[in-house]
């Protein structure tokens, strides 16, 4: 019965957290702290968007932005997408941006 129950919960924690990366692209992104050019920031935000709407995994998101970026602006990229993360990273100047799509944030910034 306990088993039911929380299997329950987690499908429908998943079904909220699909729901919130599919609706991530009616909306706006919302930038809390960058250091990148204007272009690079519209890029980052685009291609956020964009895996959103191909990808339904976190963490699969994070690797189509890691792995556009390490071919657009060269390596070496890491990107962290989520609901809910602390943070605290040293980046190459000018390569960093930490956004909002939705109620997922994107944290995206090159070192190495």
């Amino acid at each position: 019965m306990i088993f039911i129950y929380l299997l329950n919960v987690l499908i429908t924690d998943v079904y909220f957290c699909y729901a919130a990366i599919i609706a991530m692209s009616d909306r706006k992104a919302v930038i809390k702290n960058v250091d990148m050019s204007e272009d690079m920031q519209q890029e980052a935000i685009d291609m956020a968007i964009s895996a959103t709407e191909k990808n339904n995994i976190e963490k699969d998101i994070a690797a189509s932005i890691k792995k556009e970026f390490d071919r657009k602006y060269n390596p070496t990229w890491h990107c962290i997408v989520g609901r809910n993360f602390g943070s605290y990273v040293t980046h190459e100047t000018k390569h960093f941006i930490y956004f909002y799509v939705g109620q997922v944030a994107v944290l995206l910034f090159k070192s190495g």
